[in-house]
């Protein structure tokens, strides 16, 4: 094992080593969580509409809880599917107005199963550059060709697109809210390059389901660009509050993934208690619209308090806001300070985000009061200054 030690002590130097810490929700404190004997105000969490604390979440899960089993025993194929699985999935393809959709175990599952399922060797994968790991890590499997873009570069995209314009079947794949940026992919553009070469658009909202859209169904949705995406993937973790992800799309693209998804077939269905509270959620997703708009003026205020301060925030209206710092070290320096005035703002470093560009990464949250963002913004500027991040 000791080139495990060796690697770790060179992560160590660089300061890219990672560590666990334990910490607890803080009852009776929304958006705040506990670690050691300190309450902390949450800005890194995706909890983006309050919903993973919601008590009609949690008492529609207890409830299944109670009257079913723990787990779900088995994989659906090979146990059969319930009926909270085909009345979510049901429910699912009704809000993105689609012929169908598919309930996975997770966002990386879904990604990693989907993308190996539909695309092979004599294909091609344009995908940008800055796409979450998991469609990364799909693409490996899929054997397909990987083609990387410029991020958000149509221009660059439409010039491999003609380079590759021979290959078997030509898929685009792309983030709609990018993760550690927080910016949106230039989806009417790659609408139109779709159609002029025809090729298949997938689009991951994880980071914009539930945020975007009348109803929360995505940006694609609210762009009004929705069926003109081949493969509609989304989590249910971030704005739902809870676990699991889906894909929505045609009958004969989830009959497909039925029959090809790995990580599917070979997994044990989501339990029961996890099925009920995504429904729940799925329900005040659609039906509280409150949620989007306090988010959105969470989102306002924040940014423009931190460019306020002085901190290059960009001119997205996602509630994810980089703040770049450069180098690691500093990184984890401006966290630790953060964490010491009672801020959770983690660092993210490579290979989570390029070279130079390590960051802290705030993330909004319903459950955030404006007074309590406006009280963080000025100890984020105190901290970037005591950090060596922030000029007077």
């Amino acid at each position: 094992m000791n080139w495990m030690e060796k690697e770790l002590e060179r992560l160590s130097g660089q300061s890219l080593e990672r560590f666990v810490h334990a910490s607890e929700p803080a009852r009776g404190f929304p958006g705040y969580l506990i670690r050691g004997d300190r309450r902390l105000l949450n800005l890194s969490s995706n909890d983006y509409l309050g919903l993973s604390g919601n008590r009609e979440v949690v008492e529609a899960m207890r409830l299944a809880l109670e009257r079913e089993e723990a787990g779900s025993g088995a994989s659906r194929l090979v146990t059969g599917s319930r009926q909270a699985n085909e009345r979510l999935e049901q429910a699912l393809a009704a809000w993105q107005q689609s012929e169908a959709a598919l309930v996975f175990a997770n966002g990386y599952m879904a990604n990693v199963g989907v993308i190996s399922a539909l695309a092979g060797r004599g294909d091609v994968i344009f995908s940008d550059r800055l796409n979450h790991a998991s469609i990364v890590d799909g693409i490996r499997l899929s054997r397909a060709e990987h083609v990387r873009y410029r991020h958000n570069d149509p221009e660059h995209l439409n010039d491999l697109l003609q380079k590759h314009r021979h290959a078997r079947r030509k898929w685009m794949i792309t983030d709609s809210v990018f993760s550690m940026d927080g910016d949106k992919a230039l989806l009417h553009e790659l609408v139109e390059l779709k159609k002029e070469h025809g090729a298949l658009l997938m689009v991951d909202e994880a980071h914009s389901g539930g945020i975007y859209g009348h109803r929360g169904e995505g940006l694609a949705n609210q762009l009004g660009l929705h069926k003109e995406v081949d493969v509609h993937m989304g989590t249910f973790s971030k704005a739902f509050g809870v676990y699991g992800a889906y894909v929505s799309g045609s009958s004969t693209l989830i009959r497909w993934l039925i029959n090809k998804t790995r990580s599917l077939i070979y997994s044990t269905a989501l339990p029961p208690a996890v099925i009920a509270g995504v429904e729940k959620a799925l329900t005040i997703v659609q039906e509280e619209k409150w949620r989007r708009d306090k988010l959105a003026a969470s989102i306002q205020v924040f940014r423009s308090a931190l460019a306020e301060a002085g901190f290059t925030v960009g001119r997205s209206d996602s509630p994810i806001i980089p703040v770049i710092v450069g180098d690691n070290e500093s990184a984890l320096r401006f966290s630790s300070i953060l964490e010491d005035f009672g801020i959770l703002a983690a660092a993210i470093r490579p290979p989570t985000v390029p070279e130079g560009t390590a960051r802290l990464r705030f993330s909004l949250s319903v459950a955030h009061a404006e007074s309590e963002l406006l009280h963080a913004a000025d100890r984020i500027r105190q901290a970037g200054m005591y950090a060596g991040v922030l000029k007077e």
